[in-house]
């Protein structure tokens, strides 16, 4: 390959599709998306499963705007937005970005090999600390709480029809637990078990502001999500229509380190 003014060459052995930020949205007047953007709020925890727990309400609307505001940083190139491609050839229907680790089906690397082979960008110590808190609030002050040091966001960008199949994080040697942020519509989170992603299913619905950590003996279940509720976000935000989320992982991950495959998939 010819010399470029970039310092990196794309490595693309599955390529993603780098995409767009949409714009913000504008209110749709759905009648569904009105009484469920309009139902009242509190902040609830509510354990779902052993290690799985379910904090509503945990951002404020001036957090969540100021998480897009940053998202909508992140999205840009180099290393910005794109469709993951699996391995067996198709897109997924999400848009995702990463930070501080760069994720592609299944294999972590420090650049976006998928796309344009730039840096990853860092993970910013806030979005660490933020992740620190959610842990503190799911399983209160231990040990666990404390140590948890995350240093990999996922941000997918799901648009109304985007999709997540059933799948393990299971690309990271870490036991620590997974923090999920919901922005934007809700959704419904199905989980399955460790062992299975067939049923019976646990679905709760996650609104914008909520928060869902999973560990201990449910660290590696099979999760994703099927179905979002358009027009249910915020007045405001700053998210076209449809839903983010923010994945917050502890990897347990070196540089130079042998990658760990997973054995799932989304479906």
């Amino acid at each position: 390959m010819g010399s470029t003014s970039r310092p990196w060459t794309a490595r693309k052995p599955q390529a993603g599709i780098p995409t767009t930020l949409p714009p913000a949205r504008a209110r749709a007047s759905g009648q569904l998306g009105l009484a469920i953007a309009a139902a009242p709020r509190r902040t609830e925890r509510r354990v779902l499963l052993p290690g799985v727990v379910l904090v509503t309400a945990w951002l404020d609307d001036e957090a969540q705007r100021a998480l897009v505001a940053e998202f909508r940083r992140w999205a840009l190139p180099p290393a910005g937005l794109r469709h993951p491609r699996m391995p067996t050839g198709h897109a997924m229907s999400v848009q995702s970005v990463c930070l501080g680790w760069h994720w592609r089906p299944y294999l972590y690397s420090r650049t976006a090999d998928d796309t344009d082979g730039a840096p990853v960008k860092p993970m910013p110590d806030d979005l660490a600390s933020l992740g620190r808190a959610a842990v503190v609030a799911a399983y209160g002050e231990s040990d666990t709480a404390r140590a948890y040091a995350p240093d990999a966001a996922i941000v997918n960008l799901y648009a109304p029809e985007a999709r997540l199949g059933l799948h393990q994080d299971g690309e990271e040697p870490s036991e620590a637990p997974v923090v999920t942020l919901s922005l934007g519509d809700a959704c419904v989170f199905r989980m399955a078990g460790v062992d299975r992603r067939s049923g019976p299913f646990v679905d709760v619905e996650m609104r914008s502001g909520d928060l869902l950590v999973f560990g201990g003996p449910n660290r590696r279940i099979f999760h994703g999500v099927t179905k979002l509720f358009p027009d249910t976000a915020p007045d405001g935000l700053g998210l076209p229509p449809g839903r983010l989320s923010i994945t917050l992982r502890e990897t347990g991950l070196t540089d130079g380190a042998d990658p760990v495959r997973a054995e799932s998939s989304p479906e």
